[in-house]
């Protein structure tokens, strides 16, 4: 995941139009509201009791820590936070009926009691005095170990220790009195300083023996890997009763790598080509079935953020009398999701976790970022929750079945009826959902299946009346810089502004009920969402020396065979390909997405942006380069272009003075604002990046 320069350097400017117009602009956004109301004070509230000690949920908190986060440094009139971190215990019971969707549940070891066992590591940042902040909490299932709330609410660097300044970022979320609380929740996450890991049970057969079962491995590097760690311990080191297939590109036919010509380590947890160390062909697909051992029950996952956020909300202390480190202090709990965990809460919902034991929802919100119209290979045995199918990786994985959106609708194809908010509206435990995707999603991960049908048609979106729908126009999955394995720059373009712009509208909607801005997405009516051929069609310009081949992850049935209902799916799948229409958003002259929430730097544009970008020479060339989307500058001048045959405007024809552009990104920026799509002080940041750019002079 890349970074950029967050900070405007400091500098003169001069005045004039453009300066008059920043000092109107800043003027007026100093004005709007952010959060859904003002720090909560006086006292906190009554609190009940700790449950049965021999009840299910939450067991123990053990806190490890607690000290000044963010070298002690004060946030406007909340003042300091502190970081605790420790480890949660839970107690799951296989009886309860809300359990009973959990893969190999009633075969997972239990204490005297009957329960399984868990424990997730976690980190909370809180006021250090409660009464200042605003008592909501934003509750983050963790990134592959990682806290990302604060890289992306607070544009702060990727960090899990929160202990300088520097990891504050801009202090958005301290500054309004919001708790975060990051909880591990996936298994397979290594073991590395600060990551937040989580420990789940075997499962076994009813005698205690090891389960044994098919399992799939992908192999890719962009690089001369020559060793790669298995999931899951093999359960013989014969590789004859493995098979090993290679390709190039996604669509190539397999071949199979001779028995004779790879090999296990001698603990059977990791494979390698023969002779020893000899890489792996760079950018390859290599899969490799074979029969392993020892399954994580991995769908505990859905019991750990459903029973975390029913206990901080809810709870004054744990079973055994500790305390509730936000006792009171979690009166309204939002998730904060970016990526993997949003496609793990799709499939929370859809399986009716959000439903405490008291009847009530464990979330009220969930702000989910680039999750597509996906679950996860979470709740299966055997499961491998890293994995993420896009159009060249992961196409082999129970990521991407029916039911893809999230009201009501029978499949076209199979002739099955469902959706993924049907279970919670049977019990009125619904999340108010913003899903919010980026143009990678469509291209690489079909995210048109979310509003349109299983015939192509657009979806009535006011069938989910407490969800709303965005598209970042013209964002990547994953921004980062540089090229890769890609043909073309990566594209470096962040959702931050607009990530705490609807974090906004996502609290006062909670709270209040004020209704959020208006959906924001592609659709097939009004020609804004578009098959990714031909070229023409969509809108992308003829851009000299850019591939553009039209490849997305197409909307493949899978048959994972007989089992498959029961969470024990046959690997490799029978797969049916394109089953499904898929679609991308249509782009202007400029290559830029015509619908959806367009940044200043798409309405106001120094370059092509886009979600995709096309693979390298000698990196599985011309398949999509993953997440990073890709970034094409406009020619300087005129004549630049012309020379070039770029049929796109250079900046010298757009923006012949630099005040103009300084005022265009400057309106950009405010009707943003007035659509409550961007907050005041990003506004401001906006003008006065325009206004110490180069752009115009």
């Amino acid at each position: 995941m890349g970074t950029t320069d967050r900070v405007a350097p400091r500098r003169r400017t001069r005045t004039g139009p453009a300066a008059l117009l920043v000092a109107l602009v800043v003027a007026s956004a100093a004005c709007a509201p952010t959060s859904g109301g003002p720090p909560g004070g006086g006292t906190t509230p009554t609190v009940p009791l700790p449950p049965a000690a021999t009840g299910a949920g939450v067991r123990q908190v053990r806190v490890d820590e607690v000290r000044p986060a963010f070298e002690g440094r004060s946030f406007g009139d909340v003042g300091r936070y502190e970081r605790v971190r420790g480890t949660i215990t839970g107690w799951v019971d296989p009886a309860d009926p809300r359990n009973a969707s959990i893969t190999d549940l009633s075969r997972a070891p239990r204490n005297r009691l009957g329960f399984v066992e868990y424990e997730v590591d976690f980190v909370l940042l809180r006021p250090a005095d409660p009464s200042k902040g605003n008592h909501r909490l934003i509750y983050e299932p963790s990134n592959r170990g990682n806290v990302v709330s604060l890289f992306f609410l607070n544009s702060a660097p990727p960090s899990n220790d929160l202990d300088q300044f520097v990891d504050a970022g801009n202090g958005f979320l301290m500054r309004e009195g919001y708790s975060v609380l990051s909880v591990a929740w996936d298994p397979t996450v290594p073991d590395a300083k600060d990551q937040l890991q989580a420990r789940y049970p075997v499962a076994t057969n009813p005698d205690g023996s090891s389960i044994v079962g098919p399992a799939l491995e992908e192999i890719t590097y962009d690089d001369t890997t020559a060793s790669h760690p298995l999931a899951y311990a093999a359960a013989s080191l014969d590789t004859s009763r493995a098979t090993l297939t290679v390709r190039t590109q996604y669509d190539d036919p397999p071949t199979v790598v001779p028995p004779s010509d790879w090999a296990y380590d001698d603990t059977g947890t990791a494979v390698h080509l023969l002779p020893e160390g000899t890489p792996f062909d760079q950018s390859a697909l290599y899969e490799l079935s074979y029969p392993a051992e020892d399954p994580l029950v991995v769908g505990l996952s859905f019991a750990v953020i459903r029973d975390v956020a029913d206990f901080v909300r809810s709870s004054g202390a744990d079973q055994l009398g500790n305390p509730n480190p936000l006792a009171g202090n979690a009166r309204q709990v939002t998730t904060f999701c970016y990526s993997q965990p949003c496609r793990l809460m799709h499939d929370f919902v859809r399986l009716g976790f959000n439903e405490t034991a008291s009847g009530g929802r464990a979330v009220d919100g969930i702000e989910s970022i680039v999750g597509g119209a996906s679950g996860g290979f979470f709740n299966y045995r055997f499961a491998q929750p890293g994995r993420s199918m896009r159009q060249h990786i992961g196409r082999w994985y129970p990521e991407r079945q029916f039911p893809f959106a999230n009201q009501v609708t029978t499949d076209a194809v199979t002739g099955r009826t469902d959706g993924v908010h049907r279970r919670c509206a049977l019990t009125d435990t619904c999340p108010k959902v913003f899903e919010i995707n980026s143009e990678t999603e469509y291209w690489n991960k079909a995210a048109s299946l979310l509003t349109t049908d299983t015939r192509g048609d657009d979806l009535d979106l006011g069938a989910t009346p407490n969800v709303r729908y965005y598209l970042l126009s013209s964002l990547p999955h994953a921004p980062s810089t540089g090229i890769g394995a890609c043909r073309e720059d990566q594209n470096p373009l962040l959702p931050d502004p607009v990530a705490r712009a609807l974090l906004v509208a996502l609290d006062q909607w909670v709270a209040n009920g004020t209704e959020p801005p208006a959906n924001r997405v592609p659709r097939r009516r009004d020609g804004t969402l578009v098959p990714a051929l031909p070229q023409s069609g969509v809108g992308f310009p003829v851009i000299p020396g850019v591939v553009y081949t039209g490849r997305t992850t197409t909307g493949d049935l899978f048959d994972f065979g007989s089992q498959f209902s029961a969470g024990v799916p046959t690997l490799p799948p029978a797969i049916t390909p394109a089953a499904y229409p898929v679609f991308v958003p249509r782009t202007d002259a400029d290559g830029n997405d015509v619908a959806g929430i367009r940044l200043p730097e798409i309405s106001v544009p120094t370059a092509t942006y886009s979600g995709w970008n096309v693979r390298a020479p000698g990196f599985a060339a011309d398949d999509m380069c993953n997440a990073t989307g890709q970034r094409i500058p406009f020619a300087a001048t005129k004549a630049d272009r012309r020379a070039s045959g770029d049929p796109r405007l250079s900046i010298e024809e757009r923006y012949p003075t630099h005040v103009g552009y300084v005022v265009k990104v400057a309106l950009a920026a405010g009707k943003l604002q007035a659509d409550r799509l961007l907050l005041a002080e990003d506004v401001r940041r906006y003008v006065i990046e325009a206004l110490v750019s180069r752009t115009g002079t």
